[in-house]
């Protein structure tokens, strides 16, 4: 394998070419118009435009930035996370026009895409899941008999979903109809799929998922646990490893049904086991992303592992170079999404020109960025600038590292999820580890966060005060 294209832009396309650079392979990177002058484009060996600004019109032509991979005569195509990462006939086309996709194969990609056909697949592998149905359902007579059978509240989930889209908890049986026609309506939307199912809605739970890699000579392993509860929208901001609840023995058992999982759709690859913990510590399994994960960082971290490189030694056909023996868990990682969202307007994009854009760096500080000063925030993708990753040899240093790393991330043109990251950081439910998915509705509001920050101000504009004054003395005293 001696040359790369990573079918994507930003931080995650830097981050790939990275590991590619230091394992010797050449790489390629693909951009839209409005990417021409990004920081992924400079970083490549070669370059390439794969149309206008909307993914539609360029990150999203599977067809076309292979027609260009053969061109430049490339061995392999990784697709990051997003875009085509998790689309079967994507991986399908990458492997009958004799290129490596670094990925899993197609079947396993169209499995586990759907949360049906994924839990069918493991139903073999006395793998814990939340009481359901295991079959897509329209029928609204037919989903009421279902719920009381499992008993309010339930949840309805688009078969097809992600990221909180075709998904509605109802608390009752009156708004069971028109809560199931709207997740319908939006799974039709979102996926171009309307069938949804239903399952018992877990009322406090953490989001705990494995990371597993697995190699085309039938080794799989699990590298430990991620805590991924503090969310909005159904999407992770912070996400930290390993997580503060789970025990030794809890932490091998999800491992081991995480591997079960990988090995019933024949799994090759970085791929992710989700489960559900609630509150006695049960867990139950969610779904499997077929891909390298946005937080992948904090597992590399406690593990002293490169997840791409080890993406890549499977895709060239290698074994594992590590056994589940020789993995143990070393200190601890946080890490913050820091998306251009505006935290006092219910995270609503934040669209505009870094003017100023300083990232935190010293030691036990990592960020995988994607942007510099002075560029514009595109309004066509997701709105991530970067991540920002801790490490420390305790959670609670870890935690203090993340709030200094915050402190010194300066963002000016637009607002970010970085003064969010702080309120987390330093909030008891956080810091303490009981807290669940609920957090941000049970904790945040963007008053909450307005008053911090203004308290915040006010002690800086304290301290220049203070200073100034000092200063002033010092200019006033005699020459001698």
């Amino acid at each position: 394998m001696k040359k790369i294209l990573v079918a994507n832009r930003g931080e995650i396309a830097i981050r790939v070419m990275q590991t590619a650079r230091k394992m010797g392979i050449k790489t390629v990177a693909i951009y839209s118009t409005v990417d021409r002058n990004a920081p992924h484009v400079k970083f490549a060996d070669e370059a390439v435009c794969v149309g206008e600004a909307p993914s539609s019109e360029s990150y999203l032509l599977g067809s076309k930035i292979i027609s260009f991979a053969k061109e430049l005569n490339v061995d392999a195509i990784h697709p990051g996370y997003g875009f085509l990462s998790e689309n079967a006939d994507f991986a399908e086309e990458v492997e009958k026009n004799d290129l490596i996709f670094i990925g899993p194969k197609s079947k396993a990609i169209k499995v586990m895409g759907s949360k049906l056909a994924a839990k069918d697949a493991v139903k073999a592998y006395d793998i814990p899941m939340v009481p359901g149905i295991d079959e897509a359902i329209t029928d609204v007579d037919k989903a009421k008999t279902i719920a009381r059978e499992i008993g309010f509240p339930i949840l309805i989930k688009a078969s097809a979903g992600g990221g909180g889209k075709g998904m509605r908890v109802v608390e009752k049986e009156s708004d069971l109809e028109s809560q199931m026609q709207r997740a319908i309506s939006e799974a039709i939307s979102a996926f171009g799929d309307g069938s949804v199912f239903i399952e018992k809605y877990v009322a406090s739970p953490r989001h705990i998922e494995i990371q597993v890699m697995a190699d085309t000579h039938g080794n799989v392993i699990h590298l430990f646990e991620r805590e991924c509860s503090v969310q909005r929208r159904h999407q992770k901001v912070v996400e930290e490893a390993p997580s503060a609840v789970l025990t030794a023995d809890l932490r091998s058992k999800m491992g081991e049904a995480a591997v079960k999982v990988a090995k019933a759709c024949d799994y090759v690859g970085a791929g992710t086991v989700e489960f559900l913990l609630d509150e006695n510590h049960n867990f139950y399994f969610l779904e499997m992303n077929t891909r390298l994960q946005v937080e992948h960082p904090v597992t590399e971290l406690i593990t002293g592992t490169d997840l791409v490189e080890l993406q890549i030694k499977v895709a060239r056909g290698e074994q594992l170079p590590i056994t589940q023996e020789d993995l143990e868990i070393k200190g601890h990682a946080l890490e913050l999404r820091v998306y251009a969202e505006d935290p006092l307007n219910d995270f609503l994009p934040s669209v505009g020109n870094l003017e100023t854009y300083r990232i935190p760096s010293g030691k036990g500080i990592r960020v995988d960025n994607g942007f510099e000063e002075g560029m514009d925030i595109p309004i066509y993708y997701d709105p991530m600038l970067s991540k920002l990753i801790t490490y420390g040899k305790t959670r609670e240093e870890a935690i203090q590292l993340m709030i200094n790393a915050i402190d010194n991330y300066i963002v000016e043109g637009v607002q970010t999820t970085l003064p969010f990251g702080k309120f987390v950081c330093q909030h008891e439910a956080f810091t303490s580890g009981n807290f669940d998915t609920h957090f941000v509705k049970k904790y945040y509001t963007p008053d909450v966060l307005k008053l911090e920050m203004q308290q915040e101000a006010r002690i800086a504009a304290l301290i220049a005060i203070k200073q100034y004054q000092e200063d002033q003395q010092k200019l006033r005293l005699p020459i001698r």
